[in-house]
């Protein structure tokens, strides 16, 4: 017995201690889905879904709970993707992403919530300038070989200084001089005939100098190596022959319809004039072939195309309200009296005494003339109807809700319906059986109809989070029957709303309530009495009968994927002419040109090709190892006015086969100003003319310059000013002319090591 009791009490000790935990369970999970109710009444769906998502945490198997939190789910991360909007257009981005972060894990299939953390982490990275990453190389043959295959070739030039050049000579020696600054080489087309043209440049970089003389010679050139470019005359023959040529695959990852790949491939052939291109509809993909400048720009629109389609979840509300209140008080009297004979009538007549009883049978009402003149009161029936009595009053109330939700794309049309199909006859036909005798039976078409909730939408986004919505709703129910050629056909009412509306993301629009009201009042009585106030209720019945029907139809539009538009998308881009589609590529470095004017060349004296600088903006280092020479100021003092200008020539002693002069020479700018540079005569002594490029920094105080010879001439030697500057006095104290850095080359442009020279200017 004891090894029973022992269980039994122990099974109810742990009742009892269960019980209290249970119930407190419970009354938590009431308590935080009644403040979910509350918070989402309020439209603060953030907090009701954490409510929501407690009360189902504590209560998993109770439907309620769990309907309640998948419902609130969207909502909650919609309104949080709201909120990160709003922070994100305050500039405040690392906030924003926190809170579409925060969108992401309360609802994980929120697309909008994952484009817009997408979109801020990259505007977050664009912020903090990210370095590129190196791709990892291949790890297989084929692999390597793809990797290791030379892409478009890029023109990289020994130096990025700005080019200042002004020349009068044939088109070939021009390029060669620009090439030369440049440290490029420049081959020539075999068919291509130079003429003689007038060339001014004045701080342009190289790209932009090939620009200008390309379209002043009527010519085209491309790059052959990073530092080699091809010249050829500019004609579509030339162009095709000898223009570089890519191949690219693109893959459009966003594609809804078949269609849309065929419109990407005619918007490549028509703006981009591209021959060459395959779509491949399978794969979803479009293999192009072309110039680089035709490539790179079908990728900008692939990138600017290839777009995921925005996406509207649309909440539809669809409510009914009908009411029929009517009310009967009074008393409904006797209105009509009937009188009648009776079904037998007796006489008596006697004169001798006797009494003789005639009577009528009760099949017939006549009366003998005899009868009538002994007619009394007693013969007749009176008949009085009742009267009635009557306090009624009935309301009803009838209210039908529907809450459907419509997922659409955008420009996509969406149909819900929701209610019954009812057929409808259409025709009827009596067929005959092979031409002799008709057939007895009778052939009915029917369509159906669908009667209920009909509503189409399509939606189209637009920028600022607008919506516009092309819609067409309708409610209808079978009203009655009718028969119609022996056939019964339904009687449809319906209530219909066809427009198209513009709302905000979230704005609500009630489009409109279809109002019935009916009122119907009756009174009967006894005339004259009846219209007596208070007492009419004693000899008539007042009755009233008032009904109303109401539908209303209400419009949420959400957008949960928003247009995916990029910043390159708006920009302009410089794409050349209509016969030739180029590309204008940019260092991204400002061009500061030359503050100090250029010495003109006289027309017609022959070009001249001299050495760039290096692409740290300075002029070469002195070189070891070749003959000697010095430069020198000339005079290597000077005492001037405030305001004055004077002159110092930059000579060259010692110098051997000399062909290019380029010095770098620094200055106090507080002190001095550049007005000229000009040739000194040292290397144009045997007549050659001198090409002069300098490049005035006033900032810095540093002054680039650099003279050559025309090529084919040989280099001089002796002694002799190279270059003449003239200077302005701008201040008084004292200044240093300094040759940093310096050098020469001989006409193979190979260093000729050269000393350094300063001279002292004081300014009173």
């Amino acid at each position: 017995m004891r090894r029973v009791i022992r269980p039994a009490l122990f099974v109810l000790l742990m009742l009892c201690l269960g019980l209290p935990f249970s119930a407190k369970t419970l009354d938590s999970a009431k308590s935080a889905y009644d403040k979910g109710q509350d918070a989402e009444a309020r439209q603060n769906y953030e907090q009701a879904f954490d409510y929501f998502k407690q009360a189902y945490s504590l209560k998993p198997k109770d439907l309620r709970y769990r309907a309640a939190f998948e419902r609130t789910r969207f909502l909650a991360a919609s309104a949080e993707v709201h909120h990160g909007q709003i922070l994100r257009d305050a500039g405040k981005l690392d906030e924003a992403a926190v809170q579409f972060q925060k969108a992401l894990e309360t609802d994980p299939s929120s697309f909008i919530a994952q484009q817009e953390l997408k979109r801020t982490q990259q505007m977050i990275r664009e912020e903090q300038n990210p370095q590129p990453q190196a791709v990892s190389p291949g790890t297989n043959a084929l692999r390597r070989r793809l990797e290791t295959a030379q892409g478009p070739v890029e023109l990289t030039p020994l130096s990025n200084v700005p080019i200042t050049l002004k020349v009068t000579e044939k088109s070939n020696v021009i390029y060669e001089t620009v090439g030369k600054l440049a440290g490029i080489n420049v081959l020539f087309d075999p068919d291509y005939t130079p003429r003689q043209v007038r060339i001014e440049l004045n701080g342009v970089t190289l790209e932009d100098a090939l620009e200008i003389i390309s379209f002043e010679t009527k010519t085209f050139w491309r790059p052959v190596t990073s530092n080699t470019i091809f010249v050829a005359q500019d004609n579509p023959a030339k162009r095709k022959e000898l223009e570089q040529n890519v191949i690219k695959t693109f893959y459009l990852s966003n594609l809804s319809q078949p269609t849309e790949l065929q419109d990407v491939v005619n918007a490549m052939r028509t703006i981009l004039e591209v021959s060459r291109i395959q779509q491949l509809p399978s794969q979803g993909a479009i293999v192009v072939r072309g110039t680089p400048d035709q490539v790179a720009l079908a990728q900008k629109l692939v990138d600017d195309l290839d777009k995921a389609k925005p996406e509207v979840l649309i909440e539809v509300a669809v409510m009914q309200v009908s009411r029929d209140k009517s009310h009967t008080l009074g008393i409904n009297p006797p209105t009509s009296v009937t009188v009648a004979l009776q079904p037998n009538i007796s006489t008596s007549t006697g004169s001798t005494g006797s009494t003789t009883t005639t009577g009528t049978s009760s099949s017939s009402n006549g009366l003998s003339l005899n009868t009538i003149a002994n007619l009394n009161a007693t013969d007749f029936q009176v008949t009085i109807p009742q009267a009635t009595a009557s306090a009624l009053m009935s309301d009803s109330n009838t209210r039908v809700i529907q809450n459907p939700q419509i997922r659409a794309l955008d420009g996509q049309k969406a149909t819900l319906k929701i209610g019954d199909r009812v057929p409808v006859a259409t025709g009827s036909f009596q067929p005959g059986i092979g031409g002799v005798g008709i057939n007895p039976l009778v052939n009915t078409q029917f369509q159906y109809l669908d009667v209920g909730v009909n509503i189409e939408i399509t939606p189209r986004v637009h920028a600022g989070r607008e919506i516009s919505l092309k819609m067409t709703m309708d409610v209808s129910d079978v009203d009655s029957y009718v028969s119609i050629g022996g056939i019964s056909q339904p009687v449809i009412g319906q209530r219909k709303i066809e427009n198209e509306i513009r709302l905000k993301d979230g704005e609500v629009s009630l489009l409109g309530g279809m109002m019935e009201d009916s009122k119907t009042k009756a009174l009967a009585g006894i005339p004259g009495l009846s219209s007596i106030p208070i007492l009419k209720y004693l000899f008539a019945q007042d009755t009233s009968d008032h009904s109303t029907n109401e539908i209303v139809f209400v419009l949420v539009p959400h957008i949960i994927r928003g247009p995916d538009t990029s910043h390159s998308a708006a920009d302009m881009l410089d794409v050349g002419t209509a016969n030739a589609l180029v590309l204008r590529h940019s260092n991204g470095k400002p061009v500061t040109p030359a503050t100090a004017p250029v010495t003109p060349v006289a027309p017609g004296a022959p070009g001249a090709t001299p050495q760039s600088p290096t692409p740290q903006n300075q002029a070469p280092p002195v070189q070891p190892g070749a003959a000697a020479g010095t430069f020198l100021f000339d005079p290597p003092t000077l005492s001037q006015a405030k305001g004055s200008t004077f002159t110092v020539n930059v000579m060259v002693s010692g110098g051997q086969n000399v062909y290019s002069v380029p010095v770098q020479l620094n200055y106090d700018p507080n002190q001095l100003q550049v007005v000229n540079v000009s040739n000194g005569g040292f290397l144009s002594q045997d007549g050659q003319a001198v090409a002069l490029v300098h490049r005035d920094d006033p900032v810095t105080g540093t002054l680039q310059i650099t003279a050559t010879r025309p090529p084919g001439a040989g280099g001089v030697s002796g002694q002799g000013a190279v270059v003449t500057l003239t200077f302005m006095a701008k201040g008084p104290g004292q200044s240093a002319l300094t040759i940093t850095r310096g050098g020469a080359r001989d006409p193979s442009m190979q260093p000729i090591a050269m000393s350094g020279a300063q001279a002292a200017v004081t300014i009173q």
